[in-house]
């Protein structure tokens, strides 16, 4: 059994590495940004980080806000679902055995990924229980057009023997749906998953917004949407990379306090 480190949030920052507390402050960042961008669902679903040179993992306390999530408020787990790191403050959250499960999963399974995000948004569950699953219906969506993976809902996602059926639908995939469930998205870092999770978020909301509309829908050829996959996957390694220097300025103009 791993001895659990506990230790006041406010003594954090003094007993971890630079590496792992840079990689805090990005992952609260994007806690922040999915709160942001209405990405979240109370104080449920979750991200993770792996701490670079580490199999170590950082998550949230399963009590908090997406809002409320900063640096030092972060617990680090190993790939086993283990707390290493637990900082305490008044409350005493744990980790959410959910995220613990489905995270610890893919970050053993695909060395690739270094970060996972999951959610249950409106339009994220609509079209989770769609049939059709994504549609090609704008270029947001031709990004993920034959790309994205699909899992069936098989009960909450708690017991560690759910995760080799997690594992096997995901496959090499960037992003997935959970079937009556939600959303799943990796990347190598935080901001090439946000990026992804953001662009997943909008088609599915022009998904469920035309098919609403109740008027007859216009997809593209098969031909324009190869040629627009093409296109997206020549310039797919700046997905993320572009825009993530802006959307930490947003953070921090709005409360630079997720850097604490």
């Amino acid at each position: 059994m791993t001895d659990v480190i506990s230790m006041p949030r406010e003594a954090v920052r003094a007993n971890v590495s630079e590496t792992e507390w840079a990689s805090r402050v990005q992952l609260a960042a994007c806690y922040r940004l999915m709160d942001r961008y209405g990405m979240t669902d109370l104080i449920y679903n979750h991200i993770t980080l792996g701490i670079p040179g580490t199999e170590h993992l950082l998550i949230n306390a399963y009590g908090y806000l997406y809002s409320e999530i900063c640096a030092s408020n972060l617990i680090k787990i190993d790939l086993d679902g283990n707390v290493l790191l637990s900082p305490q403050d008044e409350h005493g959250y744990e980790v959410n055995r959910a995220g613990m499960v489905i995270h610890t999963a893919i970050h053993k399974a695909r060395p690739d990924v270094g970060c996972v995000i999951h959610t249950h948004t409106r339009a994220g569950m609509a079209v989770s229980a769609m049939k059709s699953g994504l549609l090609p219906l704008t270029q947001t969506a031709l990004r993920f057009c034959g790309k994205t993976a699909y899992h069936d809902f098989d009960n909450p996602v708690v017991e560690m023997g759910q995760q080799a059926g997690l594992i096997h639908s995901l496959g090499h995939h960037e992003v997935m749906v959970l079937r009556n469930h939600g959303l799943l998205a990796v990347g190598p870092g935080v901001a090439e998953t946000f990026n992804r999770m953001y662009w997943l978020e909008m088609a599915c909301k022009a998904q469920v917004d035309a098919m609403a509309s109740g008027m007859e829908l216009v997809i593209p050829s098969q031909h324009v949407i190869d040629e627009t996959r093409a296109v997206m996957d020549a310039r797919a390694n700046t997905f993320g990379k572009r825009e993530w220097p802006a959307l930490l300025r947003q953070v921090e103009r709005i409360d630079p306090g997720y850097r604490n």
